[in-house]
């Protein structure tokens, strides 16, 4: 300090500490003048007073400069620093708790079908995880002393239904496939029944689901269910798309008008089918009608309630078709498959059209072949020609190759379909006339009504037998 100042600092100058400590004010006790200061003394009164730390130098600085401009009231020259609170922990889910809003295309238009997106889980999939608090990070004020911070709370996963908690308490995982949903409490369960109480319409949109769905309602024309679990519909299903990796059950019927399709890997139950695709790996039981319909299935087809009719279209089992009445009085065509995988038999059609495809384009080659070798003979062969004969005697080699892999493939097919001894028809009432019949690679054609009967392969051939 200058000799021109006659006073003390302690005389001159007072130190205010505000009660949270974040902040010291300095103020001047007398306005006399010269006055002449440096920075490092006015810091080193501050320390003498307590403040320690957050110290501004720049303030200080100004102040030695020119004093005279802080006459006037007190000016902040330390400021603490304010802890920063640590974070929460939290739980992390793997599935989306959102569920509705349509989904936008690439094109920009919006597929109103597409409103629910399921939480699909399979067994052992990480569903949550326990994110741990993050620490937070201590103050200090301006005595130097260091301020706490508020430490992030701590968080634990709430297991429900079908889930499993780690040792660690960290992870959750799903016990089985199924719905991943959290309750109100936050418990986060499993559930392997998707329930939607009600029709499957713009409301509820399509369902791709990992278990078992269960419908209150109808399946509208245009939606799409599909499960790995069973399907169960207490109404209707309309010109719909059902794919299930199990069976599907249908309390009421199937009225389709040749839209969409139902397909399960083993049965498909339901009262009538009218103008449906209906495919089943294992069995359809139907207990009313078969209507004008395609219908397949890998072991028996069954229609013996109390109408038990099966009418036009066609209807395909690899073992057994039963029904009590085939036909009708009006001999309308309707054709019954049995004795062969009807996927097989679907093979076998594909690999003839294709035989003939192959065989036609052979032939044509082998007549371009013919005429430019008749021009190499006589030295007409131009260049790019020489190149199409190379081009085309390349192909005759790939569909010679196709033919023969053809026609071993169509032979294996064929000895499968001879050994169809075991398939039949059962008819438990009236078999019509204008029905088409075939078991394995054997055809009749019913020209007149008979009852009570049983087809199957003897000797060769179709015979109508007496039911046993």
């Amino acid at each position: 300090m200058s000799d021109l100042l006659p006073m003390s600092l302690d005389d001159l100058l007072h130190v205010t500490i505000t009660e949270d400590r974040m902040q010291a004010l300095l103020s001047f006790k007398h306005t006399v003048e010269p006055i002449r200061i440096t920075e490092e003394e006015l810091a080193a009164f501050l320390i003498a007073k307590g403040v320690r730390s957050g110290v501004q130098h720049d303030v200080l600085r100004r102040i030695a400069e020119k004093p005279q401009l802080f006459f006037d009231g007190p000016v902040t020259v330390a400021t603490g620093t304010a802890p920063v609170p640590g974070k929460d922990g939290y739980i992390r889910l793997f599935f989306g708790t959102e569920d509705r809003g349509p989904v936008v295309r690439e094109d920009g238009t919006v597929d109103f079908k597409e409103v629910v997106r399921l939480a699909n889980v399979k067994a052992g999939q990480m569903i949550a995880e326990r994110v741990p608090p993050e620490p937070g990070v201590p103050g200090i004020d301006v005595t130097g002393e260091p301020i706490p911070p508020k430490e992030g709370k701590e968080v634990w996963i709430k297991p429900g239904k079908n889930v499993v908690l780690s040792p660690e308490k960290t992870a959750l995982y799903a016990a089985i496939d199924g719905l991943v949903s959290q309750s109100e409490d936050e418990r986060i369960n499993v559930f392997p029944v998707y329930e939607v109480n009600g029709d499957v319409d713009y409301r509820v949109g399509n369902i791709d689901f990992v278990g078992t769905v269960v419908i209150r309602g109808n399946v509208l024309t245009g939606f799409r269910v599909r499960t790995a679990g069973d399907i169960r519909v207490y109404g209707g299903v309309e010109g719909a798309e059902l794919e299930s990796d199990g069976s599907i059950e249908i309390s009421g019927g199937i009225i389709a008008n040749n839209k969409g399709y139902v397909r399960a890997k083993r049965h498909v139950k339901c009262s009538f089918i009218q103008e449906a695709n209906v495919f089943a790996g294992e069995n359809i039981i139907v207990t009313q009608s078969i209507m004008h319909s395609h219908v397949r299935a890998g072991s028996t087809v069954s229609c013996t309630g109390s109408k038990g009719l099966i009418v036009g279209g066609v209807t395909q089992a690899g073992d057994r078709v039963v029904a009590r009445m085939i036909g009708n009085s009006m001999s309308t065509a309707t054709v019954i498959e049995v004795g062969v995988h009807p996927e097989l038999r679907q093979e076998l059609a594909e690999l003839r059209r294709r035989l003939r495809e192959l065989t036609d384009s052979l032939e044509k080659t082998e007549k371009a072949l013919t005429l430019l070798d008749q021009m190499a003979v006589s030295g007409q062969l131009s260049p790019e020609r020489m190149a199409m004969r190379i081009k085309l005697a390349n192909t005759r080699r790939q569909n010679e190759s196709e033919l023969k892999e053809i026609r071993e493939r169509t032979l294996i097919i064929e000895k499968t379909l001879e050994d169809a001894i075991g398939a039949r028809v059962d008819v438990l009432n009236t078999l019509w006339a204008g029905t088409k019949i075939v078991i394995g690679r054997y055809t009749r054609y019913i020209k007149d009504q008979v009852k009570y009967v049983s087809l199957r392969i003897v000797d060769g051939e179709v015979a109508i037998l007496p039911i046993r």
